[in-house]
């Protein structure tokens, strides 16, 4: 556990009484935030009947059995890439329900930019990680693909170009397509212009769009609820991007293990961006219409009063992957090179101050501000999740089972928006590398006005 004045302990406890780089003139205060109740936690799923409720709800058993596939031994970017097309599938699908809605007060425009809006993002996220494909010597050229002249027969995107309806989103989506999959070796063969002739993936056997619609419908889909459908597509989207992320993280250690400093960055930013892609999915619940899904609340029974983590921590899965990008910090002291001190000493945050001010070995600079950028797109994330439970449930289910958070305590999303940085080390580097060129500009300053004089 870190203590909530970390920051005023560590510059003044880790500090040694002379260094090298600073002045002993040079004095920092940092005053500590009298802010209660917040501390580095370890997020835990709700409980297991809470947990296998959700499951079932959204038919994540089935989709994971289709995830966990094996058809292409030697391709190795297969358990990242397949439910990325998956979740980008169940888009299509999405686009489909919305334009399908009958209801005259549903707000099917702005509905319809959001899910545009959407699907550009994921495709701008499947060709960072083909392009990631084709710059790796043991994953370049293993990936399906097929002759530019065979497309895809069994995704929903060619159908919804054909459909009035959808013409015209079906054809920004395929230029889309077009444009972000320009510096890729192959495109998607989804009916895309593929002016540059390049060969198409082999979509439908990479993501089995047949075998993906057969779980469209819903276990509860004899609700009457235009809503139903809806939260059914948005969370099997989802659940689809957390298990892409999953898979990049077990990725970054293993590239962070045999010092592949700078893929290891690129896949750390990436799964900043697939944070960032999990709140624009949970934005899209703002734009329910309130009276229908309060009642599929209730129709679906999700409010258990026995149960009082988030609804969101239903996810085993979203879980596991903020434990995971938490636990990435133990990876500091290796991309370092350095031993933690047990003495409690300030030896890591010196090999990051000397990493940022040499600037030799840019590749560590890279991966160690793209585990920053995870941990802040990681808060941001559930930061945006409880104003969206604010909005679509009213305040007092974002607080928790309608159990009011007193100003000693937070409730568990609270703590893990406000809790300190995961690398208090890295934080400290860059405090005093910043405190130290003020220093310095400071004296010279003095020595000019001095010389004047």
């Amino acid at each position: 556990m870190v203590d909530l004045d970390w920051k005023a302990k560590i510059v003044s406890s880790d500090l040694p009484n002379k260094s090298p780089k600073l002045s002993n003139k040079l004095q920092i205060s940092i005053p500590a935030i009298p802010f209660r109740g917040v501390s580095n936690i370890t997020p835990t799923p709700a409980s297991d009947s809470s947990c296998s409720a959700y499951e079932h709800c959204f038919r994540l058993p089935e989709l994971h059995q289709i995830w966990n596939r094996k058809e292409f031994p030697n391709w190795k970017t297969e358990s990242i890439l397949k439910p990325a097309l998956q979740a980008l599938e169940i888009t299509f699908r999405f686009i489909s329900t919305v334009l399908s809605d009958a209801r005259p007060y549903a707000n099917r425009r702005e509905l319809t930019r959001r899910i545009e809006s959407l699907t550009t993002s994921q495709i701008e996220l499947i060709a960072i990680i083909i392009e990631d494909e084709a710059e790796g010597g043991t994953t370049r050229g293993t990936a399906p693909i097929v002759d530019l002249s065979k497309t895809s027969e069994g995704s929903l995107l060619p159908r919804l170009a054909t459909w009035q309806t959808s013409e015209d989103v079906a054809q920004k989506i395929l230029y889309s397509i077009e444009c972000e999959m320009r510096r890729c070796p192959y495109t998607l063969g989804l009916g895309e212009p593929n002016l540059t002739g390049k060969p198409n993936l082999e979509y439908d056997a990479v993501c089995r769009p047949n075998e993906i619609h057969a779980l469209k419908k819903s276990p509860y889909d004899h609700i009457n609820n235009q809503e139903n459908q809806s939260l059914y597509t948005t969370h099997q989207i989802l659940e689809s991007w957390i298990h892409v992320a999953k898979q990049i993280i077990q990725r970054v250690t293993e590239r962070i293990e045999s010092k592949e400093f700078s893929r290891a960055a690129n896949d750390c930013y990436l799964v900043e961006r697939i944070w960032k892609l999990l709140a624009e999915i949970e934005d899209l619940h703002l734009l329910v219409d309130p009276d229908d899904f309060l009642r599929l609340k209730n129709q679906l029974q999700m409010r258990s009063l026995d149960e009082p983590a988030p609804f969101c921590f239903r996810s085993r899965e979203l879980v596991e992957i903020t434990k995971s990008c938490k636990e990435l910090k133990h990876k500091v002291p290796e991309i370092l090179g350095v031993e933690v001190d047990p003495t409690g000493g300030p030896r890591i945050q010196e090999a990051a101050m000397r990493l940022y001010r040499e600037k030799r070995e840019f590749e560590k600079v890279y991966l160690l501000q793209a585990l920053q950028a995870i941990e802040g797109a990681l808060k941001r994330f559930f930061y945006a999740y409880k104003q969206v439970l604010v909005v679509v449930m009213g305040s007092l289910e974002a607080k928790g089972n309608g159990v009011l958070v007193s100003s000693e305590s937070c409730d568990s999303l609270t703590q893990l928006f406000l809790e300190p940085t995961y690398f208090p080390s890295l934080d400290a580097a860059k405090t005093f590398l910043g405190e130290s060129w003020g220093h310095r500009q400071h004296s010279g300053m003095e020595r000019r006005s001095r010389r004047k004089q």
